[in-house]
């Protein structure tokens, strides 16, 4: 029996909690750098009754996404389309985090696009950060969003000297994120198709408890301590959000980003957790 097919990138906890809401009766291409940790999550899921391939899939490498596009196309027409693949401020240098975070989100954002069926459905997992950053200006926020992938890198803004550290470079990918949703729905609308985000807060993976014990630990734990909710959120709470963006349910929705950090951006800007209270 054909079935519809879900590309997924990333094989973490929230790329497996969407493949598993979303991806039953789909065949679900599970692409991620580290190939081992896809064949894990595929056995894991494949044990559970889904059917997941694992691929080999580096984002920041335009051939690499490709060829993750073209080996989902052999199943049949790709439907769905979840970006969950990152690394994040204490994993890596700041070359690497625009590399991938950056570049490799609008390179397969972009691919995607011109690769997804009629009424299918597109979701990159942003973060949090790009909300609790200086504005931008309008025409720097235009760039973000519509600037050719392969000159991303060199905007201005983005050039070394003008990167502070990896936490900038960070919030500068998860802007352009937002930003890049917004201009790639509206070409993935020419085909019927939808886009949206979601931007997570303090989310207990590896990836955040990398983050606990790295050099901004103490920063992350009153985060979710003085946010609203109290507590830092789940992978399957993102899931809930996807399987209304990926479903018929959000056929109204394209080009947003969902904001799901239990309150942490409000307390940032009205709550304890403003700088200086």
């Amino acid at each position: 029996m054909k079935k519809d097919v879900m590309l997924v990138t990333g094989a973490g906890q929230i790329g497996m909690a969407i493949a598993r809401r979303v991806g039953f009766g789909k065949k679900i291409v599970l692409g991620d750098r580290n190939v081992e940790n896809a064949r894990a999550v595929a056995g894991i899921m494949n044990g559970a009754g889904y059917d997941v391939a694992p691929i080999e899939t580096d984002i920041s490498n335009r051939g690499s996404i490709l060829a993750a596009i073209g080996e989902a196309l052999k199943y049949g027409e790709i439907k769905y389309v979840v970006n969950a693949a990152g690394v994040s401020p204490s994993q890596a240098p700041v070359e690497s985090i625009l590399k991938v975070d950056l570049y490799g989100t609008a390179v397969l954002l972009e691919e995607a696009g011109k690769a997804i069926a009629e009424w299918g459905a597109g979701l990159t997992v942003s973060s949090q950060s790009g909300w609790r950053m200086p504005q931008l200006t309008a025409e720097q926020d235009r760039l973000l969003a519509t600037a050719p992938t392969e000159e991303l890198l060199g905007l201005e803004m983005l050039k070394p000297e003008n990167i502070r550290d990896t936490l900038h470079a960070y919030q500068m990918a998860k802007r352009c994120n937002e930003k890049r949703v917004m201009y790639e729905c509206v070409r993935w609308g020419e085909r019927g198709a939808r886009l949206n985000a979601i931007a997570p807060g303090i989310i207990v993976t590896p990836l955040a408890i990398d983050e606990f014990n790295g050099p901004r630990g103490d920063f992350y734990k009153n985060m979710f301590a003085k946010c609203p909710a109290g507590r830092p959120g789940t992978a399957d709470e993102m899931a809930n959000i996807a399987e209304l963006l990926l479903s018929e349910a959000g056929a109204f929705i394209t080009g947003s980003t969902f904001l799901a950090d239990g309150g942490a951006t409000a307390s940032y800007y009205y709550g304890p957790l403003r700088p200086g209270a």
